[in-house]
């Protein structure tokens, strides 16, 4: 020992983490594919009133169709990305946040990405325009696709949802301005599990655009390195 003091570490001595800038990196991607695949879902033009009417936009649309399938797909895996990042970071290994939020990710992530690969399979089983034109009714196996792809996007929609709103809390116990996100976290959180309600549709519509706001957010302020600060001076 040579008897030098060593400087006390602070948030803004600390070695960047990584894993959150790569968590934000991810996340940002994530509202990027949601973007995409709200476009394309918009621009086919798929969302009919009966299945029936929906097998025939998709022929009419596949590309566009293929496209939104393969973005919710894209946004799945890079949402579980995200959560596989968020669990390594030291936010979370120190003990300051919530790991049970990254898993319900990983969880939300997972039946988006079933969403996905159940909606490409609905647009190459789609027959051409002028043979859906003609078609009287919908067979029992793409019927079972089209419902597991309504069913896993609502769960995993759900599950989003569910972990804004466990974040909430930590977000308000972190203070300054993550603090200031957490109402709209905890408001969004409850928001989106409406989605289970046919009649909220233009609750659907708001919490689908929130939660994308969210993502953007709360990627940039793990980019950043805001977060750090934030939680270590807690």
């Amino acid at each position: 020992m040579d008897g030098t003091r060593q400087p006390m570490e602070t948030p803004t001595s600390r070695p960047k983490d990584s894993a959150a800038r790569r968590a934000g990196l991810f996340l940002l991607l994530t509202a990027a594919a949601t973007l995409v695949m709200v476009y394309a879902r918009v621009s086919a033009d798929a969302d009919q009133p009966t299945l029936l009417e929906s097998l025939r936009a998709i022929a009419a649309s596949k590309a566009m169709y293929s496209l939104s399938g393969a973005a919710r797909l894209i946004s799945g895996v890079t949402l579980i990305a995200g959560a596989w990042f968020l669990l390594r970071t030291r936010v979370v290994l120190e003990g300051f946040g919530i790991p049970i939020v990254p898993y319900l990710f990983v969880a939300s992530g997972a039946f988006t990405v079933e969403s996905g690969v159940c909606a490409l399979a609905l647009a190459a089983s789609a027959p051409g325009a002028h043979e859906a034109a003609a078609l009287s009714a919908v067979d029992s196996s793409t019927e079972i696709v089209a419902y597991l792809r309504w069913l896993a996007g609502e769960i995993g929609f759900s599950i989003a949802g569910l972990a804004l709103g466990v974040v909430a809390y930590r977000q308000w116990k972190a203070g300054g301005a993550i603090r200031r996100i957490a109402p709209a976290s905890a408001l969004i959180g409850i928001g989106m599990q409406f989605i289970w309600v046919d009649a909220a549709t233009v609750m659907h519509r708001i919490t689908g655009v929130a939660f994308f706001v969210w993502l953007i957010v709360i990627g940039v302020v793990l980019l950043t390195g805001r977060v750090e600060r934030h939680f270590a001076r807690d």
